[in-house]
């Protein structure tokens, strides 16, 4: 695991955490899946489960670089890095293009998700009476996650800490959109907007010198929201990274074969032909999160009109999906082949 980067791998290592963190940041995409296809996800759920209480011993015995080593720190670090980068910059970008083309977004993901299934299934061999069933379990799961109706929110810290929990799936399993299913538990405003605006907030007002939100009941409700949402979140990166390294180290063909259902069942919460279907107040207007966008209640999928100039576009669309996903797959072939001809030498 611990092989020796060049400059470009470490660069292109930040570029796979700017897709990552991009992914993960649109409800319906997995961030597990651009880890998956990257072709470093094996290292990162390795890396993730790293952390344990033996790098905590070391860390607190001063033995940084062992700790360093240990922890496959450079790699995780470059992706992590690569991940807040996106939330600041692409992740914004396709907020953008989301409110302004949505539907050609939605193209896009589905066409890299079809792309991704081949990417990985074309060199999936074993094929049995094991396989089989697990991948076709892995499908029916996706797909009924994808017509689920969502629930309402609920701040109850346990069952916010549990929302934590889940919410990291997105990151740890490809096909799994963390954000999606928040969406699905109803805390998605509450976790991923209202909390990180608060937070923002609260930064803000503490480098201006300005410490009056100790006395604001909601920002101090919130901000503790937000903790008991983080930690587990890392409960959850911890507890999955262990459980996820052992069934790829005991049963890898099962779980991958899992997995590609996984991604194939999300295919349905990726359906580029969909509405937007926004949570209403009693009197029927569209309620507003704390930053004033409509907030997402879930999706209504219909079959495209072929006689629109924008169902062609879409299809377009998908199209370059796929070609992005290949291109991924000859780069990597071309690479390889290079790495293999100089070590040859």
């Amino acid at each position: 695991m611990h092989q020796p980067r060049t400059f470009l791998d470490n660069f292109f290592l930040v570029i796979k955490g700017l897709c990552m963190g991009a992914a993960n940041k649109v409800p319906g995409v997995s961030g597990g899946i651009v880890a998956f296809v990257g072709g470093f996800y094996e290292e990162f759920i390795y890396s993730l489960q790293k952390l344990n209480s033996k790098a905590i011993k070391l860390l607190f015995n001063g033995r940084f670089k062992s700790f360093y080593k240990y922890t496959n720190a450079q790699f995780l670090i470059l992706l992590i890095f690569g991940m807040l980068v996106s939330y600041f910059s692409v992740s914004r970008i396709l907020d953008y293009f989301l409110d302004h083309n949505e539907i050609f977004v939605w193209a896009s993901f589905f066409g890299m998700v079809i792309g991704s299934i081949y990417y990985i299934g074309k060199d999936f061999e074993p094929w049995n009476r094991r396989t089989i069933p697990a991948g076709i379990i892995g499908l029916i799961i996706g797909i009924s996650i994808s017509f689920l109706n969502p629930a309402k929110e609920n701040d109850n810290l346990i069952f916010i800490f549990f929302c934590g929990i889940i919410s990291v799936s997105g990151m740890t399993l490809p096909g799994l959109s963390g954000s999606f299913i928040l969406i699905l538990l109803g805390n998605y405003v509450l976790l991923l907007v209202d909390s990180v605006n608060a937070l923002y907030d609260t930064f803000s007002d503490i480098f201006a010198g300005d410490f009056s939100f100790v006395d604001n009941g909601e920002r101090i409700r919130t901000l503790k929201i937000l903790a008991v949402f983080t930690l587990g979140s890392a409960t959850g990166l911890v507890t999955f990274s262990h459980l996820l390294s052992y069934v790829l180290k005991h049963y890898k063909a099962t779980t991958t074969a899992v997995i590609l259902g996984f991604i194939t069942g999300s295919l349905g919460v990726l359906w580029p032909w969909k509405r937007t279907m926004f949570k209403l107040s009693p009197e029927g207007n569209p309620l507003l999160d704390s930053n004033g966008d409509k907030i997402i209640l879930n999706y209504k999928r219909y079959l495209p009109d072929m006689a629109l100039a924008e169902t062609w576009w879409a299809l377009l669309f998908i199209i370059l999906g796929i070609l992005v996903l290949l291109l991924l797959d000859w780069y990597g072939k071309n690479r390889n082949e290079k790495k293999q001809v100089r070590t040859s030498r």
